[in-house]
């Protein structure tokens, strides 16, 4: 039976996140006349809201009524589909290859010795790079350009089937396209030569630094917001000159494999110009060209060893930005993807580079099943306003809760992480997480819980009170003993040890005391634990503003 999430042609992209109708069958139970023969049982979306109803709900005091958590997707995007060699045919062909891998791999030595040497003499002298390159040098990148088709060639791409073409500059002066291998920015490079956007880190890698640099690249740093912003403002600056080449994009900002387009960054569609899609295929049988979890040494080596690598390129119409700019780039994004997947005849998840840093941690750690730890991080982060990095920090507190070859974490573990007892908290805290009540949670139920905890308004506000309640002296500092106290009102019966555990989690830089940055970061770090405070928040009285503000809690 064919398989129908990425395989099967589809009539018509779908996204992930539209209600999917679900029947719930409950194997272990007899017939029921709860429903007439005649009635159906209710069916269940997965966008419904599970709430907490079987234990009170812990966070109720910073104003939580319960949390709903996405349905899990079982799509990896990022999961090359031959990252081992199989099958007698492929083993034979590798062994024919070989002679041929090593004329191929002396061509590729030799165009890239060539193209290196030219990049550099067209950047020779070349200062006022603020302004389009001089069109004698550029005419000189056209050896470098003729030596990135040889390259593709040495690679196996010996022709290269086009289906329509590109628009003139001056209509689409910005082109996006989606990223599945090393080898799509060597094609535009040739192609089109355009301006392209990419990360700080590429400008320190050998020989390709120096090309990139002749592309006039523009450096991002996705971690940092004022670098997003500077570049966003230069594609604007670029895409409104038509003396700068075109500017060339991958909004889904890292490679996929192809079968599904992951969620798109903003920064193509942010100034606003018409923009023209283009996407790229691989067919294949028993080599799948992607660049996923596969290192690129042997992908380049399978690249060698293959008598012809197939490779698709489609020019789409013309996207025309929305009139409204409050509609805003998202709205030009969804078109442009919709686009896009169309074409591709495939769904657009909302999977994102934070997904390939969770599983790669996930992988890097060892787990036996990495690809469970993905979220689709584009949606949770548009959910919850988390970063990715700040995921990936919450994926290493629940990996360390010693999760299951399924990458599920139950109540024993989920409390000695967080280096709570076993108590009545603990499992109300536990049953929070555990919307669906089969006593485990998963890292996307307990993110989904974590940064549900954040969102509350009255978050930062319980954590200033909860310090105020232990810094009795006014000195900016917790008095341990207050503290103490107040970890037992929550939690009765903890030994010395465990309170001691407990008390090393907010001494963050271990100097021995706890201050108001000590406290305020561990809660920031595990909001979980604010639940702690709870029954001294909500028995104490404060007096002026503090009044105020339990007020609100309460």
């Amino acid at each position: 039976m064919a398989e129908h999430d990425l395989t099967s042609p589809l009539l018509s992209p779908r996204f992930s996140d539209q209600p999917q109708t679900v029947l719930a069958v409950d194997e272990d139970s007899e017939p029921s006349d709860q429903f007439p023969s005649n009635h159906q049982p209710p069916l269940q979306t997965h966008n419904e809201e599970k709430t907490t109803l079987t234990s009170p709900n812990p966070y109720a005091f910073l104003g939580s009524d319960g949390h709903s958590v996405p349905a899990p997707t079982t799509v990896d995007p990022f999961r090359n589909g031959t990252p081992f060699i199989s099958g007698v045919y492929e083993a034979v062909k590798i062994v024919l290859c070989l002679p041929i891998m090593l004329l191929r791999l002396v061509l590729f030595g030799a165009c890239l010795a060539v193209g290196y040497i030219a990049t550099r003499i067209a950047l020779e002298g070349w200062k006022d790079k603020q302004n389009p390159m001089p069109k004698w040098r550029c005419r000189i990148m056209w050896v470098t350009r003729i030596c990135a088709r040889i390259i593709l060639f040495s690679f196996g791409y010996q022709w290269i089937r086009r289906k329509g073409k590109p628009a003139p500059r001056e209509i689409a002066p910005i082109v996006v396209s989606n990223h599945v291998s090393y080898i799509e920015p060597i094609f535009y490079f040739y192609e089109l030569f355009p301006t392209i956007v990419a990360s700080e880190s590429h400008d320190s890698m050998p020989f390709v630094g120096t090309i990139i640099r002749a592309m006039q690249v523009i450096y991002v740093n996705r971690f940092s917001p004022a670098s997003r912003k500077n570049a966003v403002n230069e594609i604007k600056r670029r895409a409104s000159c038509d003396k700068f080449p075109r500017v060339l994009l991958f909004p889904e900002g890292t490679t996929t494999n192809g079968k599904v387009l992951i969620s798109f960054q903003l920064g193509a569609f942010i100034p606003g110009h018409p923009i023209q899609p283009i996407i790229v295929h691989y067919p294949h049988v028993h080599f799948d060209q992607s660049w996923g979890l596969i290192s690129l040494a042997k992908l380049m080596f399978r690249m060698f060893t293959q008598f012809h690598n197939y490779m698709e390129v489609e020019y789409l119409p013309i996207i025309m930005p929305p009139d409204n700019e409050k509609l805003s780039a998202v709205h030009f994004a969804e078109r442009t993807g919709q686009a896009m997947a169309s074409a591709l005849n495939v769904v657009q998840t909302s999977h994102s580079y934070g997904d390939l840093m969770l599983l790669m941690k996930a992988a890097e750690l060892q787990q036996e099943r990495p690809w469970s730890y993905m979220v689709e991080m584009a949606r949770i982060e548009s959910m919850y306003h988390i970063s990715s990095l700040e995921a990936v920090d919450f994926l290493d507190k629940f990996l360390s809760m010693n999760p299951d070859t399924s990458g599920c974490v139950k109540l024993h573990d989920f409390s000695r992480g967080l280096r709570l007892k076993a108590c009545k908290l603990s499992e109300e805290i536990f049953g929070f997480l555990d919307v669906e009540k089969n006593g485990s949670i998963t890292f996307k139920q307990f993110l989904v819980g974590v940064a549900h905890v954040m969102k509350q308004p009255l978050f930062m506000q319980a954590c200033e009170l909860a310090f105020a309640e232990c810094d009795v002296r006014g000195d900016n500092y917790c008095m341990k003993e207050e503290l103490s106290n107040i970890l037992r009102h929550a939690v009765p019966d903890l030994n010395e040890d465990e309170v001691h555990g407990l008390l090393s989690q907010f001494d963050s830089n271990t100097d021995g005391r706890i201050s108001r940055d000590d406290f305020i970061t561990c809660l920031r770090k595990n909001p979980l634990l604010i639940a702690l405070f709870s029954p001294r928040l909500l028995q104490k009285n404060f007096s002026r503003g503090g009044d105020r503000m339990l007020e609100d809690i309460v």
